[in-house]
């Protein structure tokens, strides 16, 4: 499994990104905000980038925050020139992984 990139590891795991991004899921009754479907996965509308990491007005403005399903996240940043390569995905918990083989029907 690969993880998030190492510069927002303190971030993603802070008190002040743990409690802002709770009660921003809780706000939108943890259902998507594209499709409506259950979600946990809080996105930023700007990407977080080594550059602006540290600014609130960035990571912890509601404003810039959207509570997405997993597969709208995958979209979201499958479509986004290239944020993740072919081949990778994002979990439920916002980890980058490998995609699972894809299973055909017999």
């Amino acid at each position: 499994m690969i993880s998030m990139q190492e510069y927002a590891k303190k971030f993603y795991k802070s008190k002040s990104w743990n409690n802002l991004s709770y009660g921003y899921a809780r706000s939108k009754n943890f259902l998507c905000e594209r499709c409506g479907e259950y979600a946990r996965l809080v996105h930023h509308k700007v990407y977080i980038t080594p550059n602006n990491i540290d600014d609130p007005n960035i990571t912890l403005n509601r404003d810039n925050l959207e509570l997405l399903c997993k597969e709208c996240h995958n979209r979201e940043h499958m479509s986004k020139n290239g944020s993740t390569v072919e081949g990778l995905m994002f979990d439920d918990n916002g980890e980058l992984i490998t995609m699972p083989p894809i299973q055909l029907e017999k």
